[in-house]
C-alpha cells in the first residue's frame, strides 16, 4: 500500500519524535524528513515534496506563517496543517489566508489530526469530485474556512467542523437543507460519532460566538443577501445555505 509522505517541522526534537512515532502506527503515512526551523524545513520540503507538512508556528529561523508563504510561493503541491498553542485570531486568520489547509489548536489528539488528514487526503485524490469543487484555484473547504475565520468563527471549537461539514453536504446537494433535522444532522454525527441534537447545539454556538462578537458588518459584507442588525441572527439552517449559496454563486 503506497504512503503518502509527511514532513515535520516542530520547536523541539522531542515534540517531532513524538508526532514521528506516532505516525510509525499508522497504515497511510510515512514520516519523510524533520526539521526544528523553519529555513532548514523550507529547503528540505522543497527538495523532498512531501504530501504533507505538519508545522507549528513559533519556531527559530522563518516561523509557521513565513513558512507557509514561502511554501506556496514556490508552488509545491503540500498539505499543510498547523499545530499551535498561539489561538490569537489574526494568528489564525493569517496563516489560513496564506495558504494553510487546516489549523489544529495544542494540546491537540493523534486520532482527530490523523482523521483531518485523511479527510484532505480523500479530496485530493477524488479529482474529478475536486475540480468541480474549485474556483480561482482555491478549494471549497480552503473558501469556507476563511469565511468562518473572518466572520468570527475559531477553529477549536466543535461547531466550526460541523458546520464546514454541513456547507459543504449542501453545495453538493442544496435540497438537503430541507431536511436538516432529518438527514444533515445525522449525516454530520455519523461521520462525528456523535448526536444529532449534539451536532445542532454545536452548531447554534459557534454562530453565536460570531454574533457576540460584533462583526455583523463584515458577516453581511461576506455573505452579501440579507442584512443582519443589532442582536438579529439566522438559524442554523439559514446560515449553512447562506454560505452554501455563496460557494454555488463563485462557482458559477
Amino acid at each position: 500500500m503506497y504512503k503518502k509522505t509527511v514532513f515535520l517541522l516542530q520547536d523541539t526534537k522531542e515534540a517531532n519524535e513524538r508526532l514521528e512515532r506516532n505516525f510509525t502506527n499508522t497504515e497511510e503515512f510515512v514520516v519523510c524528513g524533520c526539521a526544528e526551523d523553519g529555513i532548514s524545513a523550507v529547503a528540505m520540503v522543497a527538495e523532498k515534496k512531501p504530501d504533507f507538512l505538519i508545522t507549528d508556528i513559533v519556531l527559530s529561523g522563518y516561523d509557521g506563517i513565513s513558512v507557509v508563504r514561502k511554501i506556496k510561493e514556490l508552488g509545491l503541491n503540500v498539505k499543510i496543517i498547523v499545530l499551535s498553542a498561539l489561538m490569537r485570531e489574526e494568528v489564525i486568520s493569517n496563516v489560513i489566508e496564506q495558504g494553510a489547509d487546516y489549523f489544529m489548536a495544542k494540546p491537540y489528539s493523534f486520532n482527530v489530526l490523523l482523521e483531518r488528514m485523511l479527510e484532505i487526503s480523500q479530496e485530493k485524490t477524488t479529482e474529478s469530485k475536486r475540480k468541480s469543487l474549485e474556483f480561482h484555484n482555491v478549494s471549497l473547504e480552503e473558501k469556507i474556512s476563511k469565511i468562518f475565520i473572518n466572520v468570527g468563527i475559531p477553529p477549536h471549537i466543535k461547531g466550526y467542523n460541523f458546520l464546514r461539514e454541513g456547507v459543504k453536504m449542501a453545495v453538493e446537494d442544496p435540497e438537503i437543507i430541507n431536511s436538516i433535522t432529518k438527514r444533515l444532522y445525522p449525516s454530520i454525527g455519523e461521520k462525528y460519532n456523535t448526536t444529532p441534537s449534539k451536532v445542532e447545539r454545536a452548531i447554534r454556538h459557534a454562530i453565536e460566538v460570531a454574533w457576540n462578537r460584533g462583526r455583523i458588518d463584515t458577516i453581511n459584507s461576506i455573505l452579501g443577501v440579507r442584512a443582519y442588525v443589532g442582536a438579529e441572527k439566522p438559524t442554523n439552517g439559514e446560515f449553512i445555505a447562506l454560505v452554501a449559496d455563496k460557494m454555488l454563486l463563485e462557482r458559477a
